[in-house]
Formats: C-alpha cells, sequence, structure tokens
C-alpha cells in the first residue's frame, strides 16, 4: 500500500458538499481514507476575482500507482461536475495528489481520449499556498518534503517569514 496525501478544495455550489462527495468517491475508488483535516475557507490563489474556496487535506492509503491514482482522481472530479477552465479558475472541485510516498516524479501521461495530464510530485507549489500547509499541518506536521527535506510545519513557519 502506499500513502498519499491529498489537497481538496472546492469553490462552485456547495463547497463544503462537494468536498465530503469527493472524499466518499475516493473511497468508492478503492482509496481509503485515513485522516482528514478541518475545511478552511480561504481566498482564491492565482486567479483572485472568484468566490472563495473550502479548502482541506487528506492523508489514504492506495494500492494504484501514481499514474492511475491521476486518473482516477480526474474522473471523479468530472463525475462530481469538473469542467476545464481557466487555470487557477472556479471549480466545483480540485484534487491534487501532494504527495506520493516519498516519491518525486515529474512526467506527463495521457488519459483515454489521448489529452496530456502532468503528473508532478510532490505538487510543485505546496511550498507556496498557505491553503495547503495549513490543513495538512493539521494532520501531518512531521511529514517530510522529499525535494525541499523539510516538514510541513517548517514549510509553514517559513510562509510568515
Amino acid at each position: 500500500m502506499h500513502t498519499v496525501y491529498f489537497g481538496l478544495g472546492s469553490n462552485i455550489g456547495d463547497r463544503k458538499a462537494n468536498c465530503l462527495q469527493a472524499l466518499a468517491e475516493l473511497e468508492r475508488n478503492g482509496i481509503r481514507i485515513i485522516r482528514k483535516s478541518r475545511m478552511y475557507e480561504t481566498a482564491p490563489w492565482g486567479v483572485t476575482e472568484q468566490p472563495s474556496f473550502i479548502n482541506m487535506a487528506v492523508e489514504a492509503e492506495t494500492s494504484l500507482r501514481p499514474e492511475e491514482l491521476l486518473l482516477t482522481i480526474k474522473e471523479i472530479e468530472k463525475k462530481l461536475g469538473r469542467t476545464e477552465t481557466t487555470r487557477w479558475g472556479p471549480r466545483v472541485i480540485d484534487i491534487d495528489i501532494l504527495l506520493f510516498d516519498q516519491e518525486i516524479i515529474d512526467t506527463t501521461i495521457y488519459d483515454e481520449t489521448g489529452q496530456p495530464l502532468p503528473l508532478v510530485i510532490p505538487h510543485p507549489f505546496i511550498q507556496e499556498r498557505e491553503f495547503v500547509l495549513k490543513p495538512l499541518a493539521e494532520i501531518a506536521p512531521d511529514l517530510l518534503h522529499p525535494v525541499l527535506v523539510k516538514t510541513i510545519k517548517e514549510l509553514i513557519a517559513s510562509l510568515k517569514t
């Protein structure tokens, strides 16, 4: 089994319900939820002219490899009503793979339609996003970022300086 950490976010519709539905879909797809953070209301990042988000972090176990996991979460997002918009724009649900074991991956895979999907683990913006670090620190403060070689609590502390 692999340990994976996800970041979930929603800013369209019933944001909390969207996150809860995403959790249920992850479980239905063989991804066992171990721990989850509280839900945090956060300001948008990147594109700031949009509604606030609900964000949370989740620790889970899966037998899926990272490539299979990415395809699975993309299908879950579609099932829950996500459509592609502008980068960092509004969305019904966003499920990001933050960390997968202690693996470092930077590749592209392709979905069933041939669309390229970047697979970058650890997620490249973890250290810049308080809305990711704060919920992640709630459930795994001592988790080590395999590239930056800092714990989540060290990364969140460095945001405040």
